[in-house]
């Protein structure tokens, strides 16, 4: 029977692809001794265990006592732990740490970790959970922001003054001035839902301890520096002792960038009994483990002159950031500093509260706390436009704040091809001719966004790196690099592979990618904020140029010519002026090899230093920001209040496209979540704190029948400091589609949808307030002239 070996880079669980010839088995790799194929029902893990967790049935509740004999002595069950064995506290903001891996004295949401159980498979572990006792002491549960605020006993958190997680006020200019001097004001209060990610794959993670007492952990997550930091932290092991590898996922979208509860307790399950542990999520876990988008409640006032230019705005937010902190530092600030963009604000001011309440955790989802604001601003700009008489696309041209300028609260805007992207959607849309003429509940609605391409803020305080990559050069002409960028499905290991090929004249399969494993790889800061392109991008043509520099050094040296006539393409060294010199590659790194001995490189990218000189102001901040337009299309059935998005055109400004293909699947799957959001997707819980519905069945997400039509046009603005130019391209492209329907309906049928998601109950709501409206108008009596 064969054995596969455990203690390479591979994680050990059972998963594989079908085999030709044989579909009923799973391939799991090849042997190492006869290059045969390893099945995985050959595969023996000795010893391995399976852990579930245990979690709170309340929503707010002290813990009085936890019993676990009973679990314990159940045959099979090889560990129990509870909060008392993990009791440091974590968090991926290094101010704001106010969770634990299980929950200590105090449960804050259903859902929330209390013991794990480790046994010999996940049946005896799902029963021996049944058989832990734990007494409660239910407490009043904060379920709306509002209560949260007014009512400040009991406590979520005790060690806070209030159930206030931050709060932030920043304004930029006169503000009142501003909007008492506009021609025009409008003013309206917007919801915006939670929502999560729903991935394919969930939350799953290993652990194993080896002879030399490394710890290994295996885990789905798209920031494995952070867990590997967390783990030191919580575990109290040295960070040397610790590796954390991320193998491939299978969709994160924001979900997997805290650390999280599973990752410490396979951790120290492995610790006590010396086996490799897994815990996989169920679906239900999932959705209570959340982190996904915050819901906001949102106050706008933004004023403007006769033709159509902002004066100012002005925005008070309300956020409910569930039971924890998580990234919601970040949250409360990107809420009010990413909306000055790709409009000019000649003043601004945002005041934003993040509020705890006893349901699960939000956290960063697809346009991390920037999609909210966007919605409620872009609906407000149509409504300005309306009252002025303008098409909604010439005031958003009218507004447009520029190239290589500054935005009034700091932020450095370098390539900027919003422009282009309004000129884009409104040719292929018909825009012209068909918006306001189309027939009676079919209608066009349009609107804009920015977003960053990665942060100048690197989560914690340091003058190292945020991203940094590592080349190896084999003899045989293959050329590994090393990065610790997470490849979450969106292709950033392709990206590197591209520029090492491109930088080094290689052919592509003559490049590896060996990439998230933190013995292996340098520190990269993890997927997140739209980064890995920009950073790791740059850090990898750091490194590709120095090698280079050596390699063409060499055969210069050999042919005695000017390095400047030396050009490595597609496999071959050449000099641009002598044909007759030739060298592959391969000859050529040995040519190198020879003069400068074992050939590598590194290389690294840090931002500039960015932001305004005040508090804050370098949360937002970004080397590059992105732009994109999108214009909706939509028919309103006025009987039963369904909305159908029929198509949506978006166009975004990448930079550079380095693959267009990957860039046009990110649009397009951007597309996808932001209609989702729209009209079908609501993470709510009920009034005991229960979510309403934690399957793929209750949580409705749209199947290929339910998606629109997208049509992708990608500008390329060519940034100065991106790689080759290229800026994000992976959650810009989501914002704007949600205020483009929303205007969309307005065109359809003349009623502004200011809460989401836009279910037929809201839309039936509006369509009967504007027949009662009109109605009112028809009925009112005249007034006789003087």
């Amino acid at each position: 029977m064969a054995a596969r070996d455990i203690h390479g880079p591979n994680p050990p669980w059972d998963k594989g692809f079908s085999v030709v010839g044989h579909p009923q088995r799973k391939v799991d790799g090849l042997s190492k001794a006869t290059g045969e194929a390893v099945y995985t029902d050959d595969i023996q893990l000795p010893g391995m265990l399976h852990a579930k967790t245990l979690r709170s049935p309340l929503a707010h509740a002290r813990i009085k006592s936890i019993d676990v004999s009973k679990a314990l002595a159940l045959p099979g069950v090889h560990a129990v732990i509870t909060g008392r064995d993990l009791p440091e506290r974590y968090g991926v903001i290094p101010w704001t740490q106010d969770e634990t891996a299980l929950a200590v004295d105090k449960v804050r949401f259903v859902g929330d970790p209390v013991a794990a159980v480790a046994a010999l498979d996940e049946d005896t572990a799902v029963r021996a959970l049944e058989l832990i006792a734990v007494e409660y002491e239910s407490l009043h549960a904060f379920l709306e922001p509002e209560d949260a605020l007014a009512q400040i006993e009991p406590k979520i958190h005790e060690d806070k003054k209030n159930n206030v997680s931050k709060h932030v006020l920043l304004d930029f200019g006169d503000v009142d001035a501003a909007l008492a001097g506009a021609d025009v004001t409008v003013e309206g209060e917007f919801g915006f839902h939670s929502t999560t990610h729903a991935p394919i794959e969930p939350h799953c993670a290993v652990a194993r301890v080896s002879p030399d007492g490394v710890l290994t952990v295996w885990s789905a997550t798209q920031i494995t520096h952070y867990v590997h930091r967390a783990l030191a932290k919580v575990l109290a092991l040295p960070e040397h002792q610790i590796r954390v590898i991320q193998p491939c996922l299978g969709g994160a979208f924001g979900g997997k960038s805290d650390p999280f509860s599973l990752e410490f307790c396979v951790a120290k399950l492995a610790l006590i009994t010396g086996r490799p542990v897994k815990m996989l999520y169920t679906r239900e876990e999932v959705f209570y483990t959340h982190r996904g988008r915050h819901a906001m409640k949102l106050r706008y006032r933004t004023g403007a002159k006769k033709d159509g230019r902002l004066t100012g705005v002005d925005a008070k937010i309300l956020i409910d950031g569930g039971a924890y902190s998580s990234f919601g530092l970040v949250t409360t600030y990107y809420s009010g500093q990413l909306l000055t963009g790709p409009y000019d604000f000649p003043t601004y001011r945002f005041d934003s509260t993040r509020v705890f309440t006893n349901k699960p955790p939000c956290g960063p989802k697809r346009g991390h706390g920037s999609v909210q604001p966007r919605f409620a601003f872009e609906v407000q700009l149509d409504e300005l436009a309306d009252v002025l008489r303008l098409d909604p696309i010439e005031i958003r041209r009218k507004n447009f704040q520029g190239t290589h300028t500054q935005t009034v609260n700091g932020q450095r805007i370098t390539s900027n091809g919003f422009l282009e992207c309004l000129a884009a959607v409104e040719a292929a849309s018909g825009w012209k001719v068909r918006r306001a003429k189309l027939p009676y509940g079919r209608g066009l609605g349009v609107a804009g966004s920015m977003y960053i391409s990665g942060t100048n803020y690197p989560v914690y305080p340091n003058e190292m790196p945020q991203a940094g990559v590592q080349l190896k050069v084999d003899r045989s002409g293959l050329v590994t690099a090393f990065t610790g960028g997470n490849d979450i499905g969106q292709g950033s290991s392709s990206v590197v592979r591209s520029i090492v090929a491109e930088e080094l004249g290689l052919l592509p399969e003559h490049v590896r990618v060996v990439a998230a494993d933190t013995d292996l790889c340098p520190v990269d800061l993890g997927a997140y904020s739209s980064r890995v392109t920009f950073m790791v991008g740059n850090a990898t043509i750091d490194a590709c140029r120095k090698l280079r520099a050596k390699i063409v050094e060499s055969v210069a040296a050999k042919w005695e010519v000017d390095p400047k006539r030396i050009v490595m393409a597609l496999g071959e060294v050449v000099d641009l002026d002598d044909v007759s010199h030739k060298l592959s590659v391969r000859e050529a790194f040995h040519l190198a090899e020879a003069q400068h001995d074992t050939l590598g490189s590194t290389g690294a990218y840090n931002t500039p230093e960015l932001g305004g000189k005040y508090r804050g102001g370098t949360i937002g901040a970004s080397p590059a920001y992105s732009f994109t337009a999108h214009v909706a299309e939509v028919r309103v059935d006025v009987e039963t209040g369904r909305i159908h998005v029929d198509k949506i055109w978006v166009a975004h400004d990448c930079g550079r496209a380095l693959n267009p293909t990957l860039v046009a699947g990110q649009m397009d799957g951007s597309v996808y979540m932001g209609a989702a959001e729209a009209v079908m997707e609501n993470h709510a819980v009920n009034a005991r704190g229960l979510h309403a519905g934690p399957s793929l069945l209750d949580y409705p997400i749209p199947t290929t029948l339910d998606t629109p039509e997208i049509e992708s046009w990608i500008v390329e603005s060519i940034d100065p400091e991106g790689p080759y130019g290229a800026k994000e391209a992976g959650e810009g492209p989501l914002h704007s589609a949600i205020p483009a329907i929303a205007n969309a309906v307005y065109d359809a049928v003349g009623i502004r949808l200011r809460e989401l998601p836009f279910t037929p109950a809201k839309v039936l709501r509006e369509l009967r307030e504007q027949a009662t409206q009109v109605e009112s108008r028809r009925t009112r009596p005249v007034q006789a002239a003087e």
